[in-house]
């Protein structure tokens, strides 16, 4: 995994777990990799690995079953859409609107380059 400079390493991986659960990689109940099976295949410390998980966890994202490891909670996938279609409403949206009226961009071209996209 390729990380970035604007959000700590922790929450990245936090991000990339959610995203697999997104994808129906791990679905509700599903057991997830260990903390240093993530750890080692991001090649990250395990320290950080846990701090990640530690994140989820707090989040009601994944559950721990002592001495068996990690699973997804029931309704995480449904929760993390919520969380994020929220976040992008609030904090992404106002900036790319801004963005449109500076650079003359209608919805109607927005449209046209998402239908391309398809």
């Amino acid at each position: 995994m390729n990380f970035t400079n604007d959000k700590a390493i922790y929450i990245q991986m936090a991000d990339r777990l959610c995203d697999e659960i997104l994808a129906d990689k791990y679905k509700d109940d599903d057991r997830i990799p260990s903390v240093r099976e993530y750890a080692v295949l991001l090649e990250v410390n395990t320290n950080t690995a846990v701090k990640a998980y530690d994140e989820l966890s707090r989040a009601n994202i994944i559950y721990n079953k002592r001495g068996l490891g990690y699973f997804v909670t029931p309704g995480a996938k449904k929760q993390i859409l919520k969380e994020r279609k929220r976040k992008f409403m609030k904090e992404r949206l106002p900036e790319l609107f801004r963005q449109m009226k500076l650079l003359g961009i209608t919805l109607e071209d927005v449209k046209v380059a998402y239908d391309m996209q398809q």
